[in-house]
């Protein structure tokens, strides 16, 4: 066995951001973790970039939080709903100033390139002590305890039996399959369509954006001063809206909004980046546990984008599992129960809440414009709840009942 793979205790498949997190931790910890990615280099395929207040928590609890300011981690300043529901005059008035955010204890949202973020998180793994190989190929695992994880690398064929495995490989996880565990999926309600866009100087750097218009929802999220993620939610009937070697540039045509003050600055951006387009749906499991393995992030399931809960899930996720490792001597499938039960209940609040964003938000005409007009009277007299908050302070700000199915029935009786 070549001296480069050591004897891990714990063997990581997937060097993403969830891997390389909970790689750097557990490094820092002492215990020695191998990861295994089958990339050369990260690319960008339009991923989590927005971390939630209650997201970037969990990113201080785990220590992580200084090296992404120092790797140009950008804050935001101001949430504004703008939309066909709304005037320009009420939309500004009801902004939402992170600096209410920080009052209450939490930092304001933070942006960074998804594969900034992993190549930063691949240095914290290595420099804490963690091996990482790259182009790693053919991997399989056999949950056990201990398990197996086979692979290769640079032409040879390997095996190892580590104490633990994770599967931190992302939606097609490959880990999930090996292990029998069931992914569910609801349906998909719209697709989204999102492109990383540079040159758009006078666009307020701290202005996040959000709203609805005609047959779009739009989302902004500026990275810097020049650079900004915008994203589209749009019918799943025009699935071929952005597709062709055009896409790009009827992307940015789309961010031409009569609702948006400044927005032909955005549609006169350049592109930095593919302009990729996917289904909404979202994904979870019973249990992200089998003997031996645990899956984190995407791998064991994921929330619908419209609320960019993504990468707060998954350092809620590393936190966690990280915790848990640390407070027992052996790591098995019972281990990680309490990991299974909260994130499955934790998924179950957010899949809810993002239902209601894509109700209201995501839906188009006449009809679901009437409905968004309505949701703003009910919400204003306090005659329904909003789930609003959820997205910002995380799946446990508000009361259990906030969360019933009934909650979205009533949305699409408006």
């Amino acid at each position: 066995m070549p001296e480069i793979f050591g004897n891990p205790e714990v063997v990581i498949v997937g060097g993403g951001i969830g891997g390389s997190a909970l790689a750097t931790v557990l490094a820092r910890a002492g215990l020695s973790v191998l990861i295994l990615e089958k990339s050369a280099v990260h690319l960008d395929y339009v991923r989590g970039e927005w971390i939630a207040p209650w997201g970037l928590a969990e990113v201080q609890r785990l220590g992580l939080y200084d090296a992404m300011i120092a790797a140009g981690g950008h804050h935001l300043g101001e949430h504004i709903a703008f939309g066909d529901d709304v005037d320009e005059t009420t939309a500004r008035a009801e902004a939402l100033k992170f600096s209410v955010l920080e009052a209450a204890g939490f930092k304001p949202p933070l942006c960074m390139r998804h594969p900034d973020m992993c190549d930063l998180l691949n240095a914290t793994a290595t420099g804490s002590g963690a091996k990482l190989l790259r182009e790693v190929g053919d991997v399989r695992v056999v949950p056990g305890e201990p398990p197996e994880v086979h692979f290769k690398y640079e032409g040879g064929a390997y095996a190892l039996r580590p104490r633990l495995v994770v599967g931190a490989d992302g939606r097609n996880s490959i880990v999930r399959g090996q292990c029998g565990i069931e992914l569910h999926r609801d349906p998909t309600h719209h697709l989204m369509a999102g492109m990383l866009v540079d040159g758009i100087a006078g666009w307020p750097a701290s202005l996040q954006v959000f709203g609805t218009e005609d047959d779009i929802n739009f989302l902004v999220f500026p990275q810097s001063a020049t650079r900004a993620r915008l994203y589209i939610c749009y019918g799943v009937d025009q699935k071929r809206r952005f597709a062709g070697p055009d896409n790009q540039a009827r992307f940015l045509d789309a961010f031409r909004l009569r609702t948006v003050p400044d927005s032909a600055i955005l549609a006169g951006g350049t592109p930095a980046g593919p302009c990729n387009s996917y289904g909404n749906e979202d994904t979870w499991t019973d249990s992200p546990v089998a003997p031996g393995v645990v899956l984190i992030g995407d791998a064991a399931g994921h929330n619908d984008p419209i609320i960019g809960q993504g990468l707060s899930i998954t350092f809620r996720d590393v936190r966690i599992v990280r915790d848990l490792i640390a407070e027992n001597r052996e790591w098995k499938a019972e281990t990680f129960q309490r990991y299974g039960e909260e994130r499955r209940e934790r998924m179950r609040r957010l899949r809810l809440t993002a239902s209601a964003y894509s109700i209201i938000y995501a839906e188009f005409g006449t009809r679901a414009r009437e409905r968004r007009l309505q949701f703003r009277a009910q919400r204003a007299s306090g005659n329904l709840v909003d789930t609003a908050p959820v997205a910002f302070f995380g799946p446990e700000v508000l009361p259990a009942e906030a969360f019933k199915a009934e909650v979205l029935d009533r949305l699409r009786g408006l």
